[in-house]
């Protein structure tokens, strides 16, 4: 597996996961945030949450990725709600 050093790597490998656990037909990919994980200074995986739509209905979804291997430790589902562009 790949080493993942860099923010722009997190969001490619988080994005290869959701794909693989929700299918490649989600719309309106967007990373919310990255994280280092534990810290800033002494950085082993990278938190990553991010948001998408499938079927109608937004997902937040939480990866996080090992840093020297790419590795997906913990992949959990946050939020599945309808967007609120829709609501009324």
């Amino acid at each position: 597996m790949v080493s993942v050093t860099t923010v722009e790597a997190a969001e490619k490998a988080a994005k290869k996961v959701v794909e693989a656990l929700y299918g490649s037909e989600i719309k309106d990919f967007k990373v919310r945030v990255v994280f280092p994980f534990p810290s800033q200074h002494k950085r082993l995986s990278w938190d990553t949450q991010v948001t998408f739509l499938l079927d109608g209905i937004q997902y937040t979804v939480d990866v996080m990725i090992e840093e020297s291997n790419g590795q997906i430790t913990n992949a959990r589902l946050i939020d599945k709600m309808n967007p609120l562009s829709s609501q009324k």
